[in-house]
């Protein structure tokens, strides 16, 4: 269970998770110590998996982003673990969420253009094992994308 101190770490951490550790203790008034000890117990209790770089894709050049909603052929016993064995391997595929229900996969893929997209899609995506049905919805904006929780 969390208690207060953790929260209050775990909500400067959200605020700004390249802050040092001096820093940070210096802001909640700890202890280099006994920071770096609750640090340890929330990584344990596997509350914080790390930090994570967060990269801007269009900075990059990657200019489209589609979501496809993929349902699998089930009559298949190894279809899930199939496609996404296969669709780790597409570097273009930086997400993939399985659901309950009638789409059972979700790829969010990137691409430069819509060239390149097409050229994904053809040369990739279309070659996954066990796809039943698939769906292609282009990104056109992302209104709010806020990982951090209300702490």
């Amino acid at each position: 269970m969390l208690d207060d101190l953790d929260r209050r770490i775990l909500r400067h951490l959200q605020s700004d998770p390249a802050q040092s550790i001096p820093d940070l203790g210096e802001r909640l008034g700890l202890s280099i110590s006994r920071l770096t000890r609750r640090l340890d117990k929330l990584r344990q209790g596997a509350v914080l998996r790390g930090q994570h770089a967060v990269i801007n894709w269009r900075a990059l050049g990657y200019a489209v982003e589609v979501s496809l909603r993929v349902t699998l052929d089930k009559t298949q016993s190894r279809a899930f673990d199939d496609f996404i064995e296969a669709a780790r391997d597409i570097p273009e595929v930086i997400e993939i969420q399985t659901f309950l229900g009638r789409v059972d996969v979700r790829l969010s893929v990137i691409a430069r253009d819509m060239a390149h997209y097409q050229q994904i899609y053809r040369a990739g995506i279309l070659s996954l094992p066990h796809i039943a049905d698939i769906e292609a919805l282009m990104h056109v904006a992302r209104i709010k994308n806020d990982a951090g929780l209300p702490l």
